[in-house]
């Protein structure tokens, strides 16, 4: 789960975020964090849609190489 002061920093910063959800890169989430909760993230997408989100998803900066959560055999 994303920490308070990671959030933060993004929301600051301004940088896009990839939300990876799953194995399916297309099922990934690209935003600018907005707000949060103790359960929720809102996520600004590019179409200017605000999606809310659940916080143990992985969150990692777009600008590097999506990290797969689940390791495919």
């Amino acid at each position: 789960m994303i920490n308070d002061e990671e959030l933060d920093a993004y929301r600051l910063s301004g940088e896009k975020v990839r939300v990876v959800r799953d194995g399916l890169e297309s099922n990934d989430v690209v935003g600018i964090v907005l707000a949060w909760d103790e359960e929720q993230v809102l996520i600004r997408r590019q179409n200017r849609r605000v999606v809310k989100l659940d916080r143990s998803y992985t969150y990692q900066p777009f600008s590097e190489p999506r990290h797969n959560p689940v390791e495919l055999d």
